[in-house]
């Protein structure tokens, strides 16, 4: 599996408002290590079961040229903040190869890719601060057009608000770097995310573990071993808006303890193992795709929609059954529904806990896994109080 999947991503975006300053610390009352995740259909009123943030991003090591971004989609399905070039107006410093050619990358999601170069930037999220910390710039203007080798996956290119859905993508997945040693090597076992633009064109460039984009969380300098994700239940069949929190750290503060969650610990490829009848396959925990993504027809007898082969229409509402297994042997079964997605899509809620749709091979255990729970998602080698991470709680 890849570490950045991301399934039937659908997110809109939100205003954008400058702000400068670097504070540290809360004046409101509000734990320095908490923020406030909105779920709404947003502005143009078609996202559903999508968490947003605000993410401030400041020139490195300045107090002063910083913009608060709204409408940044949680993700803990991939690490990394990527904002659209459309959403910035921060003139960031990007990062160049030693020849002095443009560091570009190509990062693909399950539903498409993103092409833009690599900068540099302070990051701020509530009143957590990381410095001097690489981030993608979606579809920045003047960027070569993506290479075959980026866009022959077949996905399609999300590099404007009408194609993301959104003003950014915050990254707080399991893994430390959105790709790893991988992309150190030279040759075919790199997987080509990252590019050097020079005047010959694009070629796909090794990347050293601290120049790839960065988990912010990691890089804070408290509560960065993992995020906790709390958000309210939702009863069927769903509502139009509600809040929830994002938590920074596991087991470092009063309100982000593990209590008695069941811990899974994940191989290396960042998956538990999900049973779902007699078939077994890898399961991953992921707030920013917006269902259940799970196996395919042939496996669950479950019908996809006429119209949208993305979501699965049942004649009627299905109650089912799934477990988890982590690499430690910790297990769990998690109950969940599935009704037909046509019956939904055009209602005004934008929280929907009965959506889900196919996914060979895989079982992604999308946003509406989320409603009535407190998740935790350890990041990769960072010690908690559940052990040393990567590992998926709740």
């Amino acid at each position: 599996m890849n570490r950045w999947i991301i399934i039937g991503m659908l997110v809109v975006a939100q205003h954008v408002t400058p702000q400068c300053g670097n504070g540290s610390s809360s004046s409101s009352g509000v734990p320095q290590n908490m923020v406030v995740i909105n779920l709404n259909a947003g502005p143009t009123g078609d996202a559903f079961n999508v968490p947003f943030v605000s993410v401030t991003v400041c020139l490195p090591g300045q107090t002063s040229g910083c913009q608060t971004i709204d409408g940044v989609e949680v993700d803990t399905g991939s690490s990394g903040l990527r904002l659209l070039s459309s959403a910035l107006t921060v003139a960031l410093p990007r990062q160049t190869t030693s020849s002095g050619s443009a560091v570009v990358e190509c990062f693909p999601f399950q539903d498409g890719y993103t092409w833009g170069p690599v900068a540099t930037a302070d990051i701020r999220v509530g009143s957590e601060q990381a410095g001097s910390v690489p981030i993608q710039i979606i579809g920045a203007s003047g960027t070569p057009a993506a290479p075959d080798s980026c866009t022959s996956s077949g996905g399609a290119a999300e590099n404007t608000l009408d194609t993301l859905g959104a003003n950014g993508i915050l990254g707080v997945g399991i893994f430390r770097q959105d790709c790893g040693p991988a992309c150190g090597f030279v040759g075919s076992s790199n997987p080509g995310l990252y590019y050097a633009c020079g005047s010959s064109g694009c070629q796909i460039t090794t990347e050293s573990l601290t120049q790839q984009l960065q988990n912010p969380v990691w890089m804070f300098p408290q509560d960065n071993n993992g995020v906790l994700i709390q958000l309210p239940n939702v009863t069927p069949p769903g509502q139009v808006q509600a809040s929830g929190l994002l938590f920074f750290g596991i087991g470092t503060q009063s309100n982000n303890a593990l209590g008695n969650a069941n811990v899974f610990t994940l191989d290396n490829s960042g998956n538990m193992t999900t049973t779902f009848g007699s078939t077994r396959s890898p399961g991953f925990i992921d707030s920013g795709s917006n269902g259940y993504y799970f196996l395919d027809t042939a496996n669950t007898q479950i019908p996809t929609c006429a119209d949208i082969k993305d979501f699965y229409c049942p004649t009627g509402t299905l109650t089912l059954s799934a477990g988890n297994i982590g690499a430690n042997g910790r297990s769990n079964t998690v109950s969940f529904s599935i009704a037909n997605a046509d019956n939904f899509l055009n209602l005004p809620d934008s929280l929907l806990p009965q959506i889900g749709g196919p996914f060979a091979g895989y079982f992604d255990w999308g946003l509406p896994f989320f409603y009535g729970r407190s998740v935790f998602t350890a990041i990769e080698g960072q010690s908690t109080s559940g052990g040393v991470g990567p590992y998926f709680a709740y």
